[in-house]
């Protein structure tokens, strides 16, 4: 099971990378853009890594507060989620699995 959550957390994460590029393309081409909101979806859906590396690279959407400050609980969110999925299900052998995927 492990190994298919990580494989989605890359997946997820990839996507999230690809549509912020293509939206901050979009945006200097002109065109029409992809919503914020279908953004922090991506990020929302555990792309949260992804979109920060894929803002942050390209400069996308870093200057309008409104928007990181979603970006900012969205992160928050996930990391209260992922301290109590590790601390309180009593979870830490779930890193050591995630090392033997790299042996």
């Amino acid at each position: 099971m492990q190994k298919v959550i990580f494989a989605y957390f890359i997946f997820i994460n990839v996507a999230a990378f690809l549509i912020y590029w293509f939206d901050k393309h979009r945006a200097k081409s002109g065109k029409r853009r992809i919503s914020e909101s279908e953004l922090h979806t991506f990020a929302l859906l555990g792309g949260f890594l992804g979109a920060t590396l894929s803002m942050y690279i390209f400069r996308h959407k870093t200057s309008k507060s409104s928007f990181l400050i979603v970006h900012i609980g969205i992160i928050l969110l996930w990391i209260v989620g992922i301290l109590y999925y590790f601390f309180d299900l009593n979870e830490l052998n779930f890193i050591q699995s995630l090392l033997l995927l790299f042996k």
